[in-house]
């Protein structure tokens, strides 16, 4: 079970903090929990969306990923803290992650009542329109006399403490257990994505997408480097000649994509017409709207979506081809950076029925018939299997569909 845990407070020393810590690792046994910090949200302004802000964003995402959330919240002033309520304001105009998440609010203080009128406060908030999560009803986890509660190595000192701690986490592990069965496999609901490729982002060179000359004239604006122009790289220091000649000499046909959809590059050096997935020099600069037919946008926009939101980290998807002597499978790979954040997709494209026609030969094996389906491999020449007769047990090979 993926959880994440969001602290509340932005003090140097948070109790808060170290309470979320002790959970993670006392309890890494019941479920995997990463820690949010908020120290990099900007302020709320009511009439500007900031939700594509990097770390608004971040904390979007990671929410939207998971299973279930704990907050843990101070209390100022009778009140929950600012920090979390400059959050959930952002996460409740058009990107809203705890709608129908479930919550578990705890909390630590310096003083006797341990956060409890700012937890009742937060539930309230949680459960306000345009937010709507799924918070954890009955027992509530108040921490009192914070400074106090912890030893040298950042346990909780009281044994009973820990006991309560555990029994209302594992209330909250069945309470997002019982949601998520609710929930089933409904399919989450993703920002519309722009495949047009409309906005801008740091990278985007301005140059009209369709012009059949963008490569050169980007180039001429960025003064990019060229031929024997050395680029340093993360592993290694390279000519452009040098890194042209590696994509050039792949054995599968390489597309990247930025995040803003505009369609980047592309490495193979034949015609169109003999490319598993047909690219034209014109292409590059386009949109990814513009290079997809209209039948195979929303495909593509669900691809790009379930990448960019981190519901997969790769889409496969086996494409039909008119030759049968060819299992062409395309894979998008999402991009990040060192942050995590989403910086396009990585599309390459194989044909996977090389690779298998070697695997058998070299095991000496044959593809067979699945005898609980009556799917045939389509990965054989004649669309049939030619070992489907052959009970042997080592000659079905896990290749087979």
């Amino acid at each position: 079970m993926k959880l994440v845990g969001i602290n509340g407070s932005l003090s140097e020393v948070s109790y808060n903090r170290k309470l979320l810590q002790f959970i993670q690792t006392e309890f890494d046994h019941a479920f995997d929990l990463e820690i949010l910090d908020l120290h990099e949200v900007p302020m709320f302004k009511q009439f500007e969306d900031q939700t594509d802000h990097i770390a608004v964003d971040n904390i979007y995402r990671k929410i939207n990923n998971a299973d279930g959330v704990i907050i843990a919240t101070p209390e100022h002033s009778h009140t929950v803290a600012p920090a979390i309520k400059n959050i959930i304001e952002h996460l409740s105009v058009s990107k809203r992650p705890f709608q129908n998440k479930p919550v578990l609010v705890i909390g630590a203080s310096y003083y006797e009542q341990g956060s409890g009128r700012a937890q009742l406060d937060l539930k309230q908030i949680l459960e306000a329109p345009g937010v709507n999560a799924y918070t954890m009803p009955g027992n509530e986890f108040l921490l009192s006399h914070a400074r106090e509660a912890f030893d040298e190595n950042s346990r909780l000192k009281d044994e009973s403490t820990t006991s309560f701690l555990a029994s209302v986490l594992g209330e909250f592990k069945a309470y997002v257990e019982m949601i998520t069965e609710l929930k089933g496999r409904a399919k989450p609901i993703y920002a519309k994505e722009d495949l047009t490729a409309s906005g801008t982002i740091e990278t985007t060179i301005d140059i009209d997408q369709d012009d059949d000359d963008w490569v050169e004239k980007a180039a001429a604006a960025t003064q990019a480097a060229e031929g024997r122009d050395y680029v340093k790289l993360t592993h290694g220091v390279l000519t452009v000649d040098q890194i042209n000649y590696f994509l050039e000499s792949m054995p599968m046909e390489l597309t990247f994509a930025d995040e803003n959809n505009q369609f980047l590059y592309y490495n193979c050096i034949k015609e169109r017409s003999e490319m598993l997935a047909g690219r034209d020099p014109e292409q590059v600069g386009q949109s990814l709207h513009s290079v997809h037919p209209e039948s195979a946008r929303s495909g593509a926009e669900w691809v790009i979506q379930e990448l960019r939101n981190g519901a997969q980290d790769r889409v496969v998807a086996p494409i039909p081809v008119d030759r049968p002597q060819k299992h062409v499978v395309h894979f998008y790979q999402a991009m990040h950076d060192s942050e995590g954040n989403y910086r396009g997709v990585n599309e390459y494209i194989f044909d996977v029925k090389k690779v298998v026609d070697m695997f058998l030969e070299q095991t000496n094996q044959k593809l067979a018939a699945d005898d609980g389906a009556d799917a045939i491999s389509g990965a054989t020449d004649g669309g049939e299997s030619d070992a489907s007769a052959n009970n042997e047990a080592d000659s079905t090979s896990a290749a087979s569909e």
